[in-house]
């Protein structure tokens, strides 16, 4: 079986997503599968690897992004043999549906959640509702639209401080990683937290601001749904950016996070029942505020957590007991789960007559 890693894309945390994909490759058992890098550029040409070998055989990130070891790809191929996309995207152009639409569109199986769970989850203020719908408790917020925005700032930012204290946190709503997101403390910060967020989106969400520790839960499964001991991301300061995260590696990882037996069974049923809510299959993350004084409320989902060698989603499972090679090797088979019980989904429209000679089959049947 072909199994096509799908990394890069058009967004702003294609550095992140070269970064999982380069980890993931060193861990799929290659016995397995014939494994195909599929490389999208910043500007959203795809391009496909030579075959990997081992997990030996990419020695460094430069290697996946390099062009001159790739040709263009047809996604023709993807129809050739039996084949499994693992689509390793993070943020808009990969986690929000599109790409799984492709997938589904091509009827090839994939890694991950579909289309509606996915665009669910990257999008902050639907995932809020559905949240607040299943039960879930969110902190207050407010959505901010560009339209609004170009026609008068003043009366935005009044609104907000009505119904906000400061500080608060302006977000892009489709959006990941802490891209685009920053902490304002006052009238002029949330001006231009405001206009920064409108760089990665035309509509963003403003969040109230409280001292929180951030915990987080991985998930895995179908139907049958498993959570992982929940992790901490340390803070020695209030917000940390992308840089912090991805890039200079300052956020220190308590695992497990240093919590009570009953806040970490009640966070796991709440990652649980948040990934049911948004449809989920295959893997995400869910990732919670804790207050000082004890109040749970969730903050997203990510359907297609970071999978670095420093990501939280594959720590936390190494502790619950499951390796990052067969973590690996289990959301793939998930995803040849899912796509198979696909068909056993009737594709047909069943007329009355259909009805009529269905009872009569099942009558006979019955008295046999």
């Amino acid at each position: 079986m072909k199994l096509y890693v799908i990394y890069g894309g058009k967004n702003a945390e294609h550095e992140v997503s070269v970064k999982s994909a380069f980890s993931i490759l060193q861990h799929i058992y290659y016995d397995y599968y014939t494994v195909i890098p599929v490389y999208i550029t910043r500007e959203g040409s795809w391009f496909r690897g030579t075959e990997v070998e081992s997990r030996d055989s990419i020695q460094s990130k430069a290697e996946l992004v390099d062009l001159k070891q790739k040709q263009p790809f047809s996604f023709n191929e993807l129809l050739e043999g039996e084949s499994v996309a693992f689509p390793v995207l993070h943020g808009p152009n990969g986690e929000d549906g599109t790409v799984q639409g492709l997938f589904e569109t091509l009827d090839i199986p994939y890694v991950g959640s579909g289309v509606l769970a996915s665009a669910i989850g990257m999008d902050k203020l639907i995932s809020k509702s559905v949240f607040k719908e299943a039960g879930l408790s969110v902190l207050p917020y407010k959505e901010v639209k560009l339209r609004d925005w170009k026609v008068s700032q003043q009366d935005v930012c009044e609104a907000l401080e009505t119904y906000l204290d400061y500080p608060m946190y302006v977000k892009p709503v489709n959006q990941g990683s802490s891209v685009g997101i920053t902490r304002a403390l006052n009238s002029e910060e949330l001006t231009e937290a405001i206009e920064l967020a409108f760089n990665y989106d035309y509509r963003i969400v403003v969040e109230k601001g409280v001292s929180v520790r951030e915990i987080e839960v991985a998930i895995l499964g179908n139907e049958d749904v498993h959570t992982s001991v929940p992790g901490e991301l340390v803070k020695q300061k209030p917000f940390y950016a992308y840089e912090d995260k991805y890039l200079n590696q300052k956020v220190v990882r308590e695992i497990p996070a240093k919590i009570s037996a009953e806040l970490t069974k009640k966070m796991r049923k709440m990652a649980a029942d948040a990934f049911e809510a948004i449809n989920g299959s295959g893997i995400s993350r869910a990732d919670f505020f804790l207050t000082e004084d004890g109040e749970v409320y969730i903050n997203e989902v990510n359907t297609i957590p970071g999978f670095t060698s420093n990501s939280m989603y594959p720590k936390v499972w190494a502790k619950t007991g499951i390796p990052y090679a067969d973590l690996i090797e289990e959301v793939i088979q998930l995803g040849l789960r899912r796509h198979k019980d696909k068909y056993k989904l009737s594709t047909e429209v069943t007329t009355e007559d259909d009805s009529i000679e269905m009872e009569s089959i099942n009558a006979e049947l019955d008295t046999k």
